[in-house]
């Protein structure tokens, strides 16, 4: 049975869910911060063993974007993902400011767009929205 356990991620599980799924690796320290610094994240376990995460950044006023919303390869295809991802948007929607709207983006996976579709997302462009964009900056050791 899938449990669901909220603010729970792990520096252990995040490098380990991340390796998982091939996303790029990071250091101790980078991924430490990234856990701390978010302002939501859940977990889904297959007993104690961790098989998705979703985490929640943003300025939590304005905007917020899910970050590494992950499924292992072997539980894919059986709902974890989309739980993940509604208890993200649930959260998301917990703590907009009444009267207001908070933009919820995200970057998926190239080929994942549909699964985003589905959850209510919206493909950019579109006619009044541009692309998304990105830039990534290294800083290399001294």
């Amino acid at each position: 049975m899938i449990t669901y356990k909220v603010n729970a991620l792990t520096l252990e599980t995040y490098l380990f869910l991340r390796e998982e799924v091939r996303f790029k690796n990071l250091s101790i320290k980078q991924a430490q911060m990234a856990i701390d610094n978010c302002l939501f994240n859940v977990v889904a376990f297959d007993g104690d063993m961790p098989v998705g995460m979703g985490r929640v950044v943003g300025d939590g006023a304005v905007i917020c974007y899910i970050q590494d919303l992950v499924v292992i390869p072997g539980y894919q295809k059986f709902g974890i993902g989309g739980n993940l991802l509604d208890k993200c948007v649930s959260y998301v929607e917990s703590i907009t400011l009444e009267g207001t709207e908070m933009m919820l983006a995200l970057m998926c996976a190239k080929g994942r767009e549909g699964f985003y579709l589905k959850h209510n997302f919206i493909a950019r462009p579109t006619e009044n929205l541009g692309p998304g964009m990105i830039k990534y900056i290294s800083k290399k050791e001294e």
